[in-house]
């Protein structure tokens, strides 16, 4: 049976690989950009399987009325990916007050909305998936880049809560973590705070040699996802698991070399 798709900024990264990998097999999309003249080529190429619709994830009511309006026009939603969002580089220090908010606006809030807006139509039907794009920086983390961190970290913290509030409306919840990849993250999707250059020399030793990974190459993963009768809570896309584990054994062996101060503050 063929998919009916809503995902969030689909012109251009995993969006737009995601979405045509969805239209390619015959599914109908709901692709949403904040200008849909640079989705005008889906729409040629695919005709009415592409609905095209503007939206800035961080307005909630033009969030709500994106998702309606795509429901009311396919008829129902199986499979909603949360997309949008863009990197912010700036030591924690660096961070204004708008850096941080506008953010947390897209990555976190724009996530929210639109999951929001799912779910009534998701619990009617007893069925749907809800795959919120995090990142291996949902997980881990690495200095220069925390307000994206703490975005992708209460996007996991959030869709770990829903997990388990909807299982039994038969809607699934999976939290996509991306390691490095080839897409416009970076060069053009990146916004940078002013630096301080007393920081200098922690910005001196960032890595900059990432293995980027081909984003072509996650069409078969995402199609694998949201095919699979029990798709998992997380899903790493990439070469991250190394990473991953090192980090959470380091944090197992700093709780349980602290183990007796825990228990002791129990009283």
């Amino acid at each position: 049976m063929t998919k009916v798709w809503f995902i969030t900024g689909t012109s251009k990264g995993f969006g737009r690989e995601w979405a045509e990998a969805a239209l390619d097999r015959g599914d109908r999309v709901a692709a949403t950009a904040r200008d849909t003249t640079q989705i005008k080529d889906l729409t040629a190429r695919y005709g009415e399987a592409v609905l095209p619709i503007e939206l800035d994830v961080t307005d909630r009511t033009r969030a709500f009325e994106a998702v309606r309006t795509a429901a009311d026009h396919f008829g129902r939603l199986d499979v909603v990916v949360n997309n949008a969002g863009y990197g912010h580089f700036g030591m924690v220090e660096e961070l204004s007050e708008d850096d941080i908010r506008a953010q947390m606006e897209t990555n976190f809030f724009g996530a929210l909305w639109v999951t929001q807006a799912a779910l009534p139509i998701m619990r009617a039907q007893r069925s749907g998936h809800l795959i919120q794009v995090t990142s291996e920086g949902g997980v881990i983390a690495y200095p220069g880049i925390g307000a994206y961190h703490a975005s992708k970290w209460a996007l996991e913290g959030l869709t770990q809560s829903l997990y388990q509030e909807v299982g039994a409306f038969g809607i699934h919840v999976t939290d996509l973590e991306p390691g490095p990849y080839a897409t416009d993250w970076l060069p053009g999707g990146a916004r940078h705070s002013a630096e301080n250059p007393d920081y200098q020399p922690v910005r001196a030793g960032l890595k900059s040699d990432w293995d980027l990974g081909d984003p072509r190459a996650t069409r078969a993963a995402i199609l694998a996802l949201v095919d699979a009768e029990k798709p998992p809570l997380r899903l790493l896309l990439g070469k991250s698991l190394a990473m991953v584990t090192e980090d959470y054994r380091s944090r197992l062996q700093t709780w349980n070399d602290w183990q007796d101060v825990s228990v002791r503050a129990f009283g």
